[in-house]
């Protein structure tokens, strides 16, 4: 039997050292985008009160109620880069951005009413995770959540490749090196039936299916903590772990559809 998925606290105050960052991430967010803004969430560590002072992110989403002009995209750049000058125990400050109406699209309802409703908290502006029912944990969840794989794989090998600036190389390293954990969650959310928020716990999910990949979720993580590793080594991780995940999930969409 399918579980419903749990929804993170609305009632629980945030760990009081990250309230400074929130409170000024939404004064700022509010006046920088003024009209365009529809409501901010948090996710992530913070927003599951477990987050670790001077290691964790903070990551936001917005939703604004139109496509967003090149210059309001500076402004929420700036905004962003301001914010993590600002607060140097915050290790990095990330914000997802999405046009109200693709939230509200039928489209979204798996992507974004999942994302909303079940891994984020509202901060400020129209709480749209009411419009959302309790989801249940289902292959078509768990695809909608883990995207295109196997275009980021392939993004993300070129933009290694082609990058010569060490700065970069770590951040194109963290994010695929994460991305292959999260996959390989989504891979086996269907039949564990176990939600996890935790990096460290869904790939704990994924390797009691999975024991033979341990080494290669090992180092998803060397990726995800921004050691430096020569290319080679990314480059055949992603070929190697990442292939056998598209794979994977080709096969298992052949089958449940």
């Amino acid at each position: 039997m399918a579980k419903r998925l749990p929804v993170l606290s609305r009632e629980n105050g945030f760990q009081q050292e990250y309230m400074p960052i929130l409170l000024d991430a939404v004064k700022q967010f509010r006046s920088g985008l003024n009209t365009t803004f529809h409501s901010i969430y948090l996710n992530g560590s913070v927003a599951r009160r477990d987050a670790v002072w001077g290691k964790s992110d903070v990551n936001f989403t917005l939703v604004v109620k139109k496509k967003l002009q090149s210059s309001e995209e500076s402004v929420l750049s700036a905004i962003t880069w301001r914010l993590s000058q600002h607060y140097p125990h915050v290790s990095k400050v990330t914000t997802k951005v999405v046009v109200l109406d693709d939230v509200l699209g039928l489209a979204g309802i798996f992507e974004w009413g999942v994302w909303l409703k079940h891994c984020s908290v509202c901060l400020n502006g129209d709480d749209l995770a009411s419009r959302f029912g309790h989801f249940e944990i289902s292959w078509d969840i768990a695809r909608t959540l883990n995207g295109d794989i196997k275009t980021q794989l392939s993004d993300y090998r070129q933009k290694i490749m082609k990058t010569k600036v060490t700065e970069n190389y770590l951040d194109y390293c963290e994010h695929i090196g994460k991305k292959m954990i999260w996959s390989a969650y989504c891979l086996v959310l269907h039949r564990k039936q176990q939600w996890e928020l935790d990096i460290n716990k869904a790939a704990d999910v994924f390797l009691e299916l999975f024991p033979e990949h341990l080494m290669d979720i090992e180092r998803s993580f060397i990726l995800a903590s921004r050691t430096q590793v020569p290319k080679k080594a990314a480059i055949f991780l992603m070929d190697q772990f990442g292939g056998w995940l598209v794979e994977e999930f080709d096969r298992i969409n052949r089958r449940i559809g």
